[in-house]
């Protein structure tokens, strides 16, 4: 091989790899591994627990791993849709039929096997139901991205990292509060996140929760959503019901104001990964101080 077919190569593999990232949604990584944080602070009993092999590990998956197999899944099956997307031009990437992405994909996925010897009985139904729903939300021919509201349902996948994390560092299941809090939350931000598709997806003939609904009427799910989410989290703690009220007000302040939703959307993330770092350290002072 000659020197500008090494370069050509290296190129190529380095372009692969950029793609894979981009792929990922690096925006949207700690909506996976920020509950794992989440969920190791308010299970830990012991600083050690803090940084034990399953926690890393898991954290390490769900970080990236995971993020190429859930949007990986997602890309693929959407292929005819996201050519009308404006999303893929500029924040995301738009699948073209690269053959390396099936297989990055089916490689996160079984990814989990590796993780065995690390954790207990306890943490692996929620890695199986991530797993399951992840698939499930994109691909046939279940799909439940196209039925509502098993669309907006089935996004409580977001909460199994955090419950995997509480179940391999406690060795018990998290509270049902919790679970329901966290799934509620997960169900009103994929909701929320379906607005700005929702022409593009109706042009595609593509039915969600949110374009059955309609812009206005899917402002209201949220807020409902994200108002249970508050309720049960409060049942829990009363400062944490008092933190989740921040979604509601959101999106009663997005709704009524002059800001376009698609713009909105993108404060998100910062938005998410504020509310997850004071609940990791609220669950950090609970540890450090009792």
């Amino acid at each position: 091989m000659n020197s500008e077919s090494a370069t050509a190569d290296e190129t190529s593999a380095g372009e692969r790899l950029s793609y894979l990232l981009t792929l990922s949604r690096p925006r949207f990584w700690l909506y996976l591994a920020g509950p794992v944080l989440v969920g190791v602070a308010y299970a830990a009993e012991s600083v050690g627990d803090l940084v034990a092999p399953a926690t890393v590990a898991l954290f390490a998956y769900f970080l990236l791993p995971a993020n190429v197999f859930l949007y990986g899944i997602n890309d693929v099956y959407d292929r005819a849709i996201d050519a009308a997307n404006p999303k893929k031009e500029d924040r995301e990437a738009r699948y073209r039929g690269q053959g390396d992405v099936p297989i990055a994909v089916g490689l996160c996925a079984a990814l989990p096997l590796v993780l065995a010897p690390l954790l207990p009985l306890a943490a692996w139904p929620w890695l199986i139901a991530f797993l399951v729903l992840g698939a499930a939300y994109s691909a046939p021919p279940v799909r439940l991205k196209t039925t509502p509201p098993l669309d907006s349902v089935s996004n409580g996948l977001y909460i199994t990292p955090g419950a995997a994390a509480y179940a391999a560092v406690a060795g018990t299941q998290p509270p049902l509060l919790a679970i329901a809090g966290g799934w509620l939350w997960a169900m009103g931000m994929h909701t929320f996140s379906a607005i700005p598709d929702i022409e593009p997806d109706r042009e595609t003939g593509i039915r969600t929760t949110a374009t059955v609904l309609g812009e206005r009427r899917t402002y209201a799910y949220c807020g409902a959503c994200w108002l249970a989410s508050a309720a049960a989290f409060g049942a829990l703690d009363a400062r944490l019901g008092a933190l989740m009220l921040v979604y509601p007000a959101l999106v009663a302040a997005i709704a009524t104001a002059s800001v376009a939703v698609d713009r909105a959307y993108w404060w998100f993330p910062a938005i998410n990964t504020a509310v997850g770092a004071v609940l990791t350290m609220g669950g950090l002072w609970r540890l450090l101080y009792g």
